[in-house]
């Protein structure tokens, strides 16, 4: 008996497979408002918003069900099952899919849309990892999603009624999706799913193409006003500049009439005693833009200037302050790979890196989140461990900090201590309705910025104690608003405040004008050149101009605001802000009103797009000679270039190292530095493939620069105990037994993981005993005063 015609599904089970995705979207669209009603982000679950939402999940069920309606009939009459299989699955996807991004939407506040494209793989997992990770209750949430659509597809054929003809259904499916686009959609009532695929398809086909009347169209030759000098008492020295970029620092949370005052008292008392620009806009709404931005006034590129394949020639504040004599430096207490910000450091010839590797075992890293990860160092280990750096009195130095605190997961040093600050001051304050509920629901949040702000007291504290302080110069900003907590407007994101602060400061002065991110290195320059004999460029290819110092509200600066990666999507046209293909008017409070007058705002935005994409992609920024550091290529033949695409992609560079170290296991040594130096060339923080390099070149009999490639990688990171290991191999090869001793002293005073090699150490003691080889006697100051020198001096 042939029983293929009673195994076949027919539309009838078809139709409840779609009806059940339809319902646990509903659940999954309850899920996103209840949760946003429990972060005090909306103020009511079921209300308009939610009859929207679930209007666009009909719409989006619908558009699937006549997608999927056609394999669905091919395959069950191919082959009984088939098709019921593979829509069974591919619904199962869609779901976890929507999900997961509901769950990034009620944690961000923005959906995911088209800046997915722009992280790497490694950053994803990073991001992903540190912000809560891969936890149980994901492995939960994707059982529950699975049983729920099971369970309703069980149960709708009790209510089911037939549907015979598949055209009928079909029709009905589209004429309900049809029906949705003609209902306004929001981010939160949109379907993420469907959101994320439009996202990325307009992105990938906006026409960027550019006329260029003359081939350098930034490069301007006015010179930029010097709006700072009659507020300075300049010293015959020039002076230090120290930059603090404070992750998610937005203007709702500090100064005079901030929305959620109260939180950063020392920064509150600081911006009175500073020249403070209360709007000031961050050009991007993630931290990838805030260093091209604030440090070079840089166009953005399509998904960042940092994530460029390839470098165009630039000028920035880093490189012409070092070309005039001073020390660089940037300082975090996280990964300098994450966003690519080693390469962008290693382009401007930055003298010194601090990063999460180079910290040593007398610093806390920040309490591991659930899922057992950490970004790095909190921002007081971060102040400790800069602090404990040597300064040369005579040399001024730009200094350049990154916090982390404030970001998720949001888990401060000593947590219960800041929490209970929070409750005291809200019980103190003037807090009502929805803000009150925001901070009490958020309670981790402000305990965080609480934390930042004790921190930074004790950086301007500790900088008191430090060489030439009274001859400093202070930046303090933030790199883009708080994500997590609610947004008035789509210019609340961009939203920060800049302070500039000096003991020289001869007045302080309240600036209500809108600025950004792009106005301070023009700025600071024009301080400088006005006062000192600097070598600068005659000509500058600013993205910005003077810092506007008008104290009542104006807005007269054009500004483009990245919003994520590959989001290009505001611009600020005089008081005008185009946002989303709106209109609105910025009013003195930066708030949006509806315009009901014309703006060029699209027009300028579609201009500056095109502009922006021609100048990044064909290296048309500043000519070559203008550049104080042209951009250096590593040199890879045609030949080279296709072998190294043969055996790594250039994605993963873990997976390359594992590559490079095949090929120095199996005596390949050429191979194996070839990929090592490609591997670098993209990811220069790698610290295992410069280890690699270093072994290498001792296998090859390379000594020197062996050790010279592996004390560099103990400059970089200090705590990474497979340095130390590489070089006490080359000492003993070499037979230097002075120079293994010291480095036992080096490991055990900055290793958390020295007894990792205690056999190497123990055959480095004995080999000095051997020969005979002591340490000379020194005062303890002096022994950790020149170790320090060891690990820091470049």
């Amino acid at each position: 008996m042939n029983t293929s015609k009673i195994d076949r599904y027919t539309l009838k089970q078809y139709t409840r497979l779609i009806i059940s995705f339809f319902v646990v979207l509903l659940v999954l669209t309850t899920y996103q408002y209840t949760t946003l009603y429990f972060k005090g982000v909306v103020d009511i679950i079921f209300g308009s918003s939610f009859f929207n939402a679930a209007v666009h999940q009909i719409g989006y069920a619908s558009l699937i069900g006549v997608i999927l309606a056609f394999p669905f009939n091919f395959w069950e009459n191919l082959r009984p099952r088939y098709g019921f299989n593979l829509v069974f699955v591919v619904l199962i996807l869609l779901l976890i899919i929507e999900a997961m991004l509901i769950s990034y939407y009620c944690t961000a506040l923005v959906p995911l849309g088209s800046d997915l494209l722009g992280y790497s793989f490694s950053d994803i997992k990073m991001t992903i990892a540190n912000s809560g990770g891969m936890s149980i209750s994901l492995v939960v949430g994707v059982v529950v999603i699975v049983g729920m659509f099971f369970g309703l597809y069980k149960v709708t054929s009790k209510y089911y009624h037939f549907i015979s003809k598949m055209y009928p259904f079909t029709i009905i499916l589209f004429s309900l999706f049809i029906m949705t686009l003609f209902m306004e959609g929001k981010p939160i009532n949109q379907n993420k799913t469907q959101y994320l695929a439009l996202n990325l398809y307009d992105t990938s086909t906006e026409d960027t193409s550019y006329k260029a009347d003359v081939e350098y169209p930034l490069i301007k030759s006015q010179q930029i006003e010097n709006v700072l000098g009659e507020y300075f008492e300049l010293k015959e020295e020039k002076p230090n500049i120290v930059f603090v970029m404070v992750e998610g620092l937005g203007r709702d949370f500090v100064g005079e009439g901030a929305e959620y005052g109260g939180f950063t008292p020392f920064l509150d008392d600081l911006s009175t005693k500073s020249l403070y620009w209360e709007n000031c806009l961050s050009n991007t709404g993630r931290t990838f833009g805030v260093l091209p931005s604030l440090m070079g006034s840089l166009p953005f590129g399509k998904s960042g200037f940092m994530e460029l394949e390839k470098y165009p020639n630039k000028l920035t504040l880093y490189s012409i302050l070092k070309n005039n004599g001073y020390h660089t430096s940037f300082l975090q207490g996280t990964n300098s790979s994450f966003d690519n910000v080693d390469r962008f450091l290693l382009s401007e010839n930055v003298d010194y890196v601090l990063d999460k590797s180079g910290f040593g075992n007398q610093y806390t890293l920040q309490e591991e989140d659930a899922a057992g990860s950490t970004w790095g160092y909190p921002d007081k280990e971060l102040f400790k461990k800069s602090m404990s750096i040597p300064r040369d009195a005579a040399q001024p130095r730009m200094e350049v900090y990154m916090t982390i605190s404030t970001h998720e997961p949001f888990l401060p040093p000593n947590q219960d201590y800041y929490e209970s600050e929070v409750e005291k001051i809200v019980d103190k304050g003037n807090y009502q309705g929805k803000i009150k509920k925001v901070i009490e629901k958020n309670d981790n949040v402000f305990a965080t910025l609480l934390y930042t702000d004790d921190a930074l007291k004790y950086l301007f504290e500790e900088y008191k104690k430090q060489p030439n302080y009274d001859n400093t110069i202070f930046v303090v900003t933030g790199d883009h608003r708080l994500i997590p907590i609610p947004q008035r407007n789509n210019l609340s994101r961009f939203h920060v405040p800049l302070m500039i602060y000096s003991p020289m400061l001869k007045k302080t002065r309240k600036m209500s004008a809108l600025n950004s991110h792009f106005d301070v290195t023009p700025t600071l320059l024009a301080l400088l050149e006005a006062k000192y004999e600097l070598k600068t460029p005659k000509k500058v290819a600013w993205m910005g101009s003077a810092l506007d110092m008008n104290e009542g509200y104006r807005s007269i600066k054009d500004i483009p605001l990245m919003r994520n990666k590959n989001e290009l999507k505001e611009f600020v046209d005089g008081e005008k802000l185009f946002s989303d293909g709106s209109v609105y008017d910025i009013d003195e409070n930066m708030d949006l009103g509806t315009s009901f007058g014309g703006s060029k705002g699209e027009s300028k935005l579609k201009n500056f797009k095109a502009m922006n994409a021609y100048v990044t992609a064909n290296d048309k920024i500043i000519p070559k000679d203008m550049a104080v550091f042209a951009v250096k290529e590593e040199k890879f033949t045609d030949s080279e270039i296709i072998w190294l695409n043969s055996v790594y992609d250039g994605q993963d560079s873990d997976r390359g190292y594992f590559i490079a170290r095949d090929f120095a296991f199996d005596k390949e040594f050429d191979k194996s530095l070839l990929l090592c130096r490609y591997i670098l060339s993209m990811a220069p923080s790698h610290i295992d493939t410069k280890i690699l390099t270093g072994r290498v070149n001792v296998w090859r009999g390379n000594y020197k620069s062996s050790i010279e490639i592996l004390q560099e990688c103990i400059r970089m990171n200090p705590n990474y105990i497979d340095s130390y290991s590489a070089l006490f191999d080359v000492y003993f090869w070499s037979d230097r037994h002075l120079e293994a001793l010291e480095l036992v002293e080096l490991a055990q005073q900055n290793s958390s993981s020295v007894n990792e090699i205690a056999d190497k150490i123990a055959r480095a003691k004995k080999q000095a005993r051997k020969h005979g080889v002591r340490l000379a006697q020194k005062a303890p100051k002096e022994q950790t005063k020149e170790t320090a020198a060891l690990v820091f001096e470049e």
